[in-house]
């Protein structure tokens, strides 16, 4: 949360005078920069903060990019089906869950965004500042990850077009389709188009569930009543589900990445940034109150069951065109694909930024830069050049090209296991790590968590933990 925001006054705006257009770009306002120079924003831990920032006049919602970036991929086609789930299983009694989620999440992406604003410093870095087994931990989960949920985009992005068109190509061969357009688009546009497409999908997925939603019409006397923590019989994991799962995992660990490719490099974006966030899950708590109101009045009341996973919302879709034409059906398919496909799209962009950081930190350090000193690795991102960096394409082709052969292999069991293991253990390493970065000296003292951050990420942990403990006794049964 933005409980660190009062302990001072954010610096005054001052620039050096320059020729006409100097200090601003696309990304923003902000003194111009030559690639690859040191971060405005960087200093060591704890020093005073004795230079002028750039800085936005205030916090505008002209400057919105990356939190719709990141509300467009953290909220997929299983996030949709677990909604889904609760809301014909227990109705509205759960609503209250869905929204406490979009809390968590916000606590979460601010203090991602805080870290990369304050110290100047990208995420890996500060993990790497941890010890290096945090560089093993993401080194095994990136690779085995990637490999699995590369074929797991694709195919969930290639259901709704299969069923938008029953006479056209089979299920992999779409999936092979959509894997091979997420690479194209992401490998030849920078983060300005990329973050427009993504707004596209978002308002997509957006008008069309809520439309859908309203089309239900919904019971406001319930609505209000799921408001109020209930926990009915059998619905504990369903809830601790909810509050952790919708909303995002490793994307959460993104978007300081896409804050910096914005080009928002130094704390004289914070306040900008907590509007972009809050923005961000407002949106994605909007869209999942939605999910939930139409798997209470069209699944619960009616007492249908949905197929587990994405195939779920194959299953909606009949009982839409069954309940409201096929106009409205068809409608919610394209919904479906512009949620599959925008979480496969920022999942190419975002990961891959995130692991072409993670090479450039490990060559870094071998050529003799220290750990604990700042490196310009944001001001880096912010140019693009992460962007068009060989390791940046060669994680796009491993997200793409082996899970292709995976479609084929229908995902064999123990690396699925595998990818299950990692991917619970992911979120309760990202809010301990954070916990641990965003309260010692690695991040100055104005920037440090307050006791509401410190409260909400503890929270957070808790959660994370205990899912995770479930969900590897879910796999090792």
């Amino acid at each position: 949360m933005a409980d660190t925001a009062d302990r001072g006054t954010e610096p005054a705006e001052t620039r050096e005078p320059g020729p006409p257009g100097a200090g601003t770009d696309e990304r923003g306002p902000g003194p111009a920069r030559e690639p690859g120079s040191r971060a405005s924003g960087a200093r060591e831990p704890g020093r005073p903060e004795d230079r002028a920032e750039s800085r936005p006049r205030k916090a505008s919602w002209r400057y919105i990019g990356p939190g719709i970036v990141v509300a467009a991929t953290g909220v997929g086609a299983g996030d949709l089906v677990a909604t889904l789930i609760a809301g014909s299983t227990f109705g509205y009694t759960l609503l209250w869950a869905a929204i406490i989620g979009c809390v968590v999440k916000v606590s979460l992406a601010e203090a991602t965004g805080r870290w990369h604003l304050a110290t100047g410093r990208t995420l890996f870095e500060g993990w790497r500042s941890l010890g290096h087994w945090t560089s093993v931990y993401f080194a095994i989960y990136v690779v085995v990850w990637g490999f699995v949920y590369g074929a797991t985009a694709m195919s969930s992005s290639a259901l709704p077009l299969v069923a938008l068109f029953p006479a056209g190509p089979g299920l992999k061969t779409w999936a092979v389709i959509t894997g091979l357009t997420g690479l194209v688009f992401v490998w030849f546009n920078r983060y300005a188009v990329f973050e427009k497409v993504m707004t596209v999908l978002i308002g997509m997925k957006f008008l069309i569930v809520v439309y859908v939603a309203v089309r239900v019409v919904p019971d406001l006397g319930a609505a209000f009543a799921g408001l109020v923590p209930a926990l009915p019989d059998g619905s504990l994991f369903y809830t601790l589900g909810l509050i952790g799962g919708v909303g995002g995992t490793i994307t959460m660990a993104a978007y300081g990445y896409w804050v910096n490719a914005k080009g928002w490099t130094n704390s004289g974006w914070m306040s900008v940034m907590r509007l972009d966030n809050r923005v961000a899950y407002l949106t994605t708590g909007v869209f999942v109150v939605a999910m939930l109101i139409i798997g209470a009045e069209l699944l619960h009341s009616s007492h249908t069951a949905l197929t587990s996973g994405d195939r779920g919302l194959i299953d909606l879709g009949s009982v839409l065109e069954d309940r409201l034409g096929v106009v409205t059906a068809k409608l919610f398919l394209i919904g479906f694909f512009a949620t599959s496909f925008g979480a496969l799209m920022g999942v190419w962009h975002g990961v891959s930024l995130m692991f072409a950081d993670f090479v450039e930190r490990i060559r870094k350090e071998r050529a003799g830069a220290p750990v604990d000193e700042a490196t310009g690795m944001v001001e880096e991102v912010a140019a693009g050049e992460r962007e068009r960096s060989l390791p940046f394409r060669a994680y796009l082709l491993w997200l793409t090209f082996p899970p292709i052969g995976l479609l084929f292999l229908d995902q064999p069991f123990g690396l699925v296991v595998v990818y299950g293991v990692l991917g619970a253990f992911f979120m309760p390493f990202l809010a301990l790590t954070l916990l641990w970065l965003l309260n010692s000296s690695r991040t100055p003292a104005r920037w440090r968590n307050g006791i509401v951050s410190n409260v909400m990420l503890t929270a957070a942990g808790l959660l994370f933990v205990v899912l995770c403990v479930q969900q590897v006794r879910d796999l090792a049964r």
